[in-house]
């Protein structure tokens, strides 16, 4: 779900900043130290992350076939120096 926030443009030395708050950066999947591309467009700036965004665990899990990335089982039985 798109977050939307109103924000007003701040001095930053000799630049203009804006912070992203934390939930529409969750949303946009921001983490500390990504880099980012600002492109301006006709009126106003877009933000995109630089490469491919790294995965939710939801959608790492999505992504998992156990015939291709699998075969392992886990032990239902003691085995190996466990067994006394």
């Amino acid at each position: 779900m798109a977050k939307t926030a109103t924000l007003t443009i701040q001095q930053w030395g000799n630049s203009l900043a804006v912070r992203i708050p934390a939930a529409v950066a969750r949303s946009a999947h921001f983490e500390v130290g990504q880099e980012v591309e600002v492109t301006t467009e006709e009126v106003g700036v877009t933000v995109k992350p630089v490469g491919p965004r790294k995965l939710t665990l939801a959608e790492k899990l999505a992504q998992f076939d156990p015939t291709k990335h699998g075969g392992e089982a886990m032990a239902t039985a003691r085995v190996g120096a466990e067994v006394f």
